[in-house]
């Protein structure tokens, strides 16, 4: 077997996800104050920018279908190594680009890639070393996807501040390339998950028309009304493909996603909630607080500001990891959900925020933000069998993505076009971000006490082993069944059939 020099070794396979991941994450949050430089160097509208960024989203959702349908069928560590050569291919594009659309092209090629480098890199990650690994892995987790974004707009503004964007692309193609080599030196190769798994392309062409349909739709707000034809259509089209690919997953007998295993058993329907709900909410906590300010100051202090979104994702890492082997692993979504309902407050009661209140509301947003998706995800996991822990993260980040990404442009373009004007449209959705926060874990407590699902422990040794959840979740909504049973019924128990893929 072909292996490389720090194969197994836990330090760089880690340092190897985080490299892998960040530079995408980081850069979609810095490219906000760098837009009409970008735009206005390489002759793009705001309209064909919006487009561009739009796509790569679209790819960067639709990819994690993708990444599970190749790892069925082509050795993994292989497939991970094209990527990121194409990681780095995207890269250079981006940051050498002479025109719009070689930008958008290396820019979509960059979300494609991280998403396949996340399903293929992260969940090896968690489940191929001792139990006490485990621990490192979410605070890893937790920083590539949330301290990478929080940072965005701080080196998104030094960079505007300078007038200048090419310098940080080309820091993130030299990320990817160090990327490249850490895959390489970590090389080990793997066989395939599944030969005898079928090639579901239904699934993957649904899955890939949805994403670029909604994201093409929300994009096109940027000069188009909402009810317009353009706009209307393919957003609606394209979340009509997603349910119906969630439908076809549903009934098919051998499905490539897990989706009845996960929306029949309350502990994962509750995670993917609360993951839905607290990326919706943080839209309107970051995106439209920045857009008010973006118009009375400068980029760089905008990105200052905003900086205590990493130190709040920071303390929700380590929160994270401390409790990841307890059962107050439940608890700390909820916890999530209220301090992002904080933040939301804070921003919410003068719009714009005074200096010392965005510090005090970004700081709580990034806290609230990384102690809710996260750790959802991971009970999530945890609630099936490890062997399918690659499905798992794939349907959680295809429906974070589109509820953050998509989100993002629709709460934009109705702040804007509200009466009042901008200011008026951001008071209005952050009352709407507050209410998603509140409702997303009002619905998780309800999904578990409507089930009788219990805060337990997770036991890892039995989870790494491939064949069995971490812990017992009860079918959804278990408690409602039970007493609607009918007497002379009392004697017979709900089961859950699950069939481990």
């Amino acid at each position: 077997m072909i292996q490389g020099p720090l194969a197994g070794r836990y330090a760089a396979v880690a340092s190897m996800v985080m490299f892998s991941l960040i530079p995408y994450l980081a850069l979609s949050a810095a490219l906000g104050p760098l837009t009409p430089i970008i735009s206005q160097q390489l002759h793009m509208s705001a309209q064909m920018f919006s487009l561009g960024a739009g796509m790569a989203n679209a790819a960067y959702a639709a990819g994690t279908v993708l990444a599970v349908q190749f790892a069925q069928h082509f050795p993994q560590r292989r497939m991970l190594l094209g990527y990121s050569v194409l990681l780095v291919v995207g890269s250079v594009m981006t940051a050498a680009a002479p025109n719009g659309a070689t930008f958008i092209a290396g820019h979509v090629i960059q979300g494609l890639c991280t998403s396949l480098l996340l399903i293929a890199a992260v969940p090896p990650l968690a489940i191929g070393y001792p139990a006490n690994k485990l621990r490192d892995t979410a605070v890893i987790m937790n920083m590539c996807i949330f301290g990478a974004v929080s940072l965005g707009p701080l080196i998104g503004g030094v960079q505007a501040q300078a007038v200048a964007w090419r310098p940080l692309l080309w820091i993130v193609a030299g990320i990817s390339v160090i990327a490249l080599l850490l895959v390489a030196l970590t090389f080990e190769d793997s066989p395939p998950a599944n030969l005898d798994s079928p090639r579901d392309l239904p699934a993957i062409a649904l899955a890939t028309v949805g994403c670029v349909a909604a994201f093409y739709g929300a994009s096109e707000l940027t000069s188009h009304a909402f009810f317009s034809p353009i706009t209307l259509i393919p957003l609606l089209g394209g979340l009509a493909s997603i349910v119906a690919l969630v439908v076809y997953q549903f009934r098919s007998s051998r499905p490539l996603l897990t989706v009845k295993m996960m929306i029949t058993s309350s502990i994962p329907v509750a995670g993917v909630v609360v993951a839905l709900f607290a990326a919706a909410a943080s839209v309107s906590a970051t995106v439209l607080t920045v857009g008010v300010l973006q118009s009375r100051m400068g980029p760089l202090r905008i990105g200052v500001l905003y900086l205590p979104e990493l130190a709040g994702a920071i303390l929700s890492a380590i929160a994270f990891g401390l409790v990841v082997r307890k059962r107050s692993i439940h608890y700390l979504p909820l916890v999530g959900m209220v301090v992002l309902a904080a933040g939301i407050v804070v921003f919410r009661i003068s719009v714009p925020s005074s200096t010392a209140m965005t510090l005090v509301g970004s700081g709580l947003t990034g806290m609230g933000l990384g102690a809710t998706v996260a750790p959802a995800l991971f009970v999530a996991g945890f609630s099936l069998p490890s062997a399918n822990l690659q499905r798992v993260f794939a349907i959680v980040e295809l429906f974070r993505a589109v509820a953050a990404f998509m989100i993002a442009p629709i709460f934009v373009h109705f702040a804007v076009a509200a009466r009042g004007g901008l200011d008026a449209g951001t008071a209005t959705a952050l009352w709407v971000g507050l209410g998603l926060a509140l409702g997303g874990a009002l619905i998780g407590v309800a999904i578990y006490a409507a089930s009788g699902a219990r805060p337990q422990a997770p036991n890892l040794d039995r989870f790494l082993g491939g064949v069995e959840p971490a812990w017992e979740s009860p079918p959804l909504f278990a408690t409602w069944r039970r007493s609607s049973t009918p007497p002379d019924a009392v004697g017979v128990s709900p089961t859950m059939s699950v069939e481990y893929e």
